[in-house]
């Protein structure tokens, strides 16, 4: 399960107990699962930043800009939607696509319908290096979120 799904699910699941629907797990349950949650989070975002740097020369929000834009229809984004997707304010992403766009792994382009609309496109080299990482990103992942 994505972090992010982890954390709604969280919070979905802290709601439900406010409002008794999950009868068995009092406030100190929630906190627990709240902490365990978080420590989970913090080693494996570690674990990945370590691993994604060492093997492949990219930090985990490099690797989730390109995961994103591999998964999309075009292999690009509006720099918005991209920077909600990944969770980065506009101006932490927009560092972040200077480094890429430096290392050749992503290119900005203006839109076409939108003058002032910016998209970032993920260029084969982006591609290469994203299809190379994709294991390891994945064997961190699976063994962390496996792992109790």
């Amino acid at each position: 399960m994505h972090m992010h799904s982890m954390h709604k699910h969280l919070i979905l699941v802290h709601l439900m107990i406010a409002h008794g629907i999950v009868p068995g797990m009092d406030d100190l349950d929630v906190v627990s699962s709240w902490r365990e949650l978080l420590a989970r989070h913090a080693t494996t975002w570690c674990t990945l930043e370590r691993e994604l740097s060492e093997k492949h020369g990219l930090g985990v929000s490099d690797f989730e800009v390109l995961d994103r834009m591999s998964e999309s229809d075009h292999g690009k984004y509006r720099v918005q939607e991209l920077a909600d997707a990944v969770h980065l304010s506009q101006s932490a992403l927009s560092r972040l696509i200077s480094r890429l766009e430096k290392a050749g792994l992503v290119c900005r382009n203006m839109c076409a319908e939108d003058r002032r609309g910016v998209f970032v496109q993920i260029t084969d080299a982006g591609l290469e290096r994203h299809q190379q990482a994709l294991p390891t990103h994945r064997a961190v992942l699976s063994r962390s979120l496996t792992d109790r």
